[in-house]
């Protein structure tokens, strides 16, 4: 049985947030804000907010890049967990990680997304009965066998507070259970919006101001290029898979800006697969100069859940390289096509003439998500 949520009658209360892959530092980044405009009014009670950084993305300059631009204070704790298989990961992280929130005793854990620093987070909290809440909760791609997806449905299943991105991943959230009348663990479901677009909105005029740097490092022309991103398991995990989206990206009538991912970057130099053509391969990207080169594509081709929906605010069309979409708005409003990642089926998508990516919606909220996260957690903690 879990213990009551602890009463906010104290002059503070202590929140720890878990992250450690890179969509998950610009998540954190807009709550960092939210938090520090609570606490510089006078807000009550003062949240004493600690990071820990678990050190899933194990590449240190990459991380340290997205915590230097986005203005994120320096981790409490780094647990460098570093690279392994899922199993070798989670169990370092989840040894860390008790000792971390067995020492600190927080008020509440705050878990991010759908990666295994996620899934860790969820799993210890819940041992050490303190209350989760779960940001980007109630997505789902409806793949069992997808690493992401597990983390999603073990997270939201043991969460407290469910803070939900769009009104569809309400409606997965109810129809599972989770929130209203009936949910036995008095679970309470939120639509607050998409942290992902506060963070864009308060990036954009930085990223604008090296956007000609940017596009003259890699000799590219605004509208006249794509870009490329791939690092789901369900792709790097096949060589042959990699094979079959790099021989389309290669055939394509603009050059193809491919930031590659140190785990994409591993099982390419494994299976000594090559990339020539239009494509020109570049190291991991920092988060500023990443959304400047989103905004200036013809079109943008990924596996990556953050970067389709960061396709979607530019209004820049995005070709998915997956079987399904955890963002199924995107697609339904038009700016996005889940292609798979047979080659033909990838260059039907890209040369479809209807695919324009302007969609005159926005099921992500208003770019307040993060302000209505501190709110809902600290009433949850108050009632």
């Amino acid at each position: 049985m879990l213990k009551p949520i602890p009463k906010t009658d104290q002059e503070s209360v202590t929140w720890i947030s878990i992250v450690g892959a890179r969509p998950q530092f610009v998540k954190l980044s807009p709550l960092c804000r939210a938090i520090d405009e609570h606490n510089k009014r006078g807000g009550s009670p003062k949240i004493q907010h600690r990071i820990v950084h678990t050190g899933q993305h194990y590449d240190p300059d990459v991380a340290q890049i997205f915590f230097v631009q986005m203005g994120i204070p320096e981790p409490d704790y780094n647990l460098s967990v570093g690279s392994g298989s899922h199993g070798l990961q989670l169990a370092r992280m989840l040894e860390r990680l008790e000792r971390v929130l067995t020492k600190e005793r927080a008020d509440w854990v705050l878990i991010y997304g759908d990666t295994n620093s996620t899934l860790a987070g969820a799993l210890v909290g819940a041992r050490l009965e303190m209350p989760l809440a779960h940001i980007e909760a109630g997505c789902r791609s409806a793949e069992p066998g997808m690493p992401e997806e597990h983390a999603r449905i073990v997270a939201d299943h043991l969460s407290r507070v469910l803070l939900a991105p769009s009104q569809v991943a309400m409606d997965n959230l109810s129809r599972e259970g989770i929130g209203g009348v009936g949910d036995p663990m008095n679970r309470r479901t939120k639509f607050v919006g998409d942290v992902m677009y506060d963070a864009l909105l308060h990036n954009l005029e930085l990223a604008d101001r090296c956007a000609t740097d940017n596009l003259s490092q890699f000799g590219l022309n605004s509208k006249e290029y794509y870009l490329l991103t791939l690092h789901r398991a369900e792709n790097t995990k096949s060589p042959e898979r990699l094979r079959q989206i790099l021989q389309a990206a290669q055939s394509l009538d603009h050059p193809v800006l491919f930031p590659i991912h140190p785990r994409t970057q591993k099982v390419m130099a494994g299976a000594n697969i090559s990339v020539n053509g239009n494509v020109r391969p570049t190291g991991p990207i920092g988060y500023l100069d990443m959304i400047s080169l989103e905004k200036h594509a013809r079109k943008i081709l990924t596996d990556s859940g953050g970067v389709q929906k960061e396709a979607f605010y530019f209004n820049i069309p995005c070709v998915t390289l997956r079987d399904r979409t955890e963002w199924p708005e995107t697609v339904a409003l038009g700016a996005n096509i889940v292609a798979g990642t047979e080659p033909e089926k990838i260059k039907d998508a890209i040369f479809n003439p209807k695919h324009g990516g302007q969609h005159g919606a926005m099921p992500y909220g208003d770019g307040r998500a993060s302000h209505k996260i501190v709110e809902t957690i600290l009433s949850s903690q108050a009632s």
